[in-house]
């Protein structure tokens, strides 16, 4: 099955969302104008502005299937969410008859769902990720390497502290390290998330599990 050179990471990714802003640029000075309200310089709010860097937050879930069907809602996809009489959550989940993998002569089907995941991932891999064939075949290793690539790339300008190049879309790799015996540590140098700090891989408490669940 060709798997002598695979990796977890093959199969099994997280990704996150950040986004850097260009630079506000006053005429006649050449200078960023700060608000009069800045903060300490050390402060979390303060190297935001200073870095122009922060992660974006998605509440909403969703999930595509073989380009044939979405779901897509608040609600998080495991039973307790979607059995409709415990959390308070709504999701919708869709398809066309017509665009099924049963009724596509070749590959997958190429209907609103398929559309639907070529927007986003033009919007969260840019432009030039979606021109690429790779992307044809979303199962394929080859389209999951293209995507760690970007993911991973976009992960390093957003963690320049200099240079502060534009992202490639949103999508950067979670900062952890997977080897390849699936081990999960802390990516070197990033332990924290930058600006506003926060362990990456979190750390124990003492709350009972009940609670948690």
């Amino acid at each position: 099955m060709g798997l002598k050179d695979a990796h977890p990471q093959d199969y099994l990714n997280f990704y996150c969302l950040g986004n850097r802003e260009e630079e506000e640029v006053v005429a006649g000075n050449g200078h960023c104008e700060w608000p009069h309200d800045h903060p300490d310089s050390t402060s979390p709010a303060a190297l935001a502005r200073q870095h122009r860097r922060f992660m974006v937050y998605v509440h909403s879930k969703g999930m595509i299937v073989d380009d044939e069907y979405v779901i897509v809602g608040s609600a998080n996809i495991n039973q307790r969410s979607l059995a409709g009489s415990r959390d308070t959550e709504i999701a919708v989940g869709a398809y066309q008859p017509h665009h099924t993998a049963a009724a596509a002569s070749s590959g997958l089907p190429r209907g609103k769902v398929w559309g639907y995941r070529m927007s986003l991932w033009e919007e969260h891999l840019g432009k030039e990720a979606v021109l690429r064939p790779e992307l044809e075949r979303p199962e394929s290793r080859k389209c999951v390497r293209l995507v760690n690539r970007v993911a991973r790339a976009n992960w390093a300008r957003y963690t320049a502290d200099e240079g502060q190049a534009a992202l490639q879309g949103h999508l950067m790799r979670y900062p952890v390290h997977v080897g390849a015996d699936g081990r999960v540590r802390a990516l070197r140098g990033h332990e924290t998330f930058p600006d506003v700090g926060g362990r990456v891989l979190g750390s124990t408490n003492n709350l009972p599990d009940y609670l948690t669940m």
